[in-house]
């Protein structure tokens, strides 16, 4: 939530290739990354993965029909969302994740998932149920009261991109404390790169964080942005 991982870049531009590609992360601890891109909405994609592995044994399969998958993220049913969804969890598939963390104590590199499988042999029908294997050793960066409390629907609400990306920031602090709008371009993993664009943009995702009911109000003064959640 405080890094580049899941940028915030127009959804409309070509995804890139990163090759130990050093992430942004706002705070302590240090992210490598190699794989397609990853956007909001991968995280989102992401997100609803963990939601259901949360009450399975550690390292097992996560099954699911690509339908309720799409349901649960208010995609439209149509063959464009059931690709959506495979690119998606293929390029978290195909990665070399390297976090290193003073609370785990270590370096961690390994594939986001290890396992997907959507269909019978290379050119078989789709499986009934999809399965998704979460690397075991991820799930200690979600351990205990060590992960972040996101309000679903509002995500959802949000368009993905720099609005989703603010909403799970500022869900990762209880007290959100002024934030310059370089630091924002860094965390989101933006390529805007005049001050007016950024600001504007910066801008219109917080008012559409206000409108859903996150935030109560905000401001920008300066290079500072200010913001009070809504309780």
């Amino acid at each position: 939530m405080r890094s580049a991982l899941f940028n915030a870049r127009n959804k409309k531009w070509q995804r890139e290739y990163f090759e130990k590609a050093t992430i942004a992360v706002i705070g302590e601890g240090e992210i490598t990354y190699t794989g397609r891109e990853l956007r909001q909405d991968d995280e989102t994609v992401w997100l609803q993965l963990i939601h259901l592995a949360c009450e399975l044994p550690l390292g097992e399969l996560v099954e699911f029909t690509a339908y309720s998958f799409i349901k649960s993220l208010r995609w439209n049913n149509s063959a464009k969302s059931y690709k959506r969804l495979r690119d998606s969890l293929e390029r978290m598939q195909a990665t070399a994740l390297t976090v290193y963390s003073k609370r785990i104590g270590e370096g961690v590199s390994l594939s986001m998932i290890p396992f997907f499988a959507w269909r019978q042999g290379r050119n078989g029908p789709p499986l009934p149920m999809y399965q998704v294997r979460i690397a075991p050793e991820l799930i200690e960066l979600f351990s205990g009261v060590r992960y972040t409390l996101v309000g679903w629907q509002q995500r959802l609400a949000l368009p993905d991109g720099l609005a989703t990306w603010l909403h799970g920031y500022y869900a990762s602090h209880k007290e959100p404390y002024p934030i310059k709008l370089e630091t924002i371009r860094e965390g989101a993993g933006l390529t805007v790169k005049r001050k007016d664009h950024l600001k504007e943009q910066t801008e219109i995702a917080l008012e559409a964080l206000k409108r859903v009911g996150f935030l109560k109000s905000w401001k920008i003064e300066g290079d500072l942005v200010y913001v009070e959640r809504a309780r």
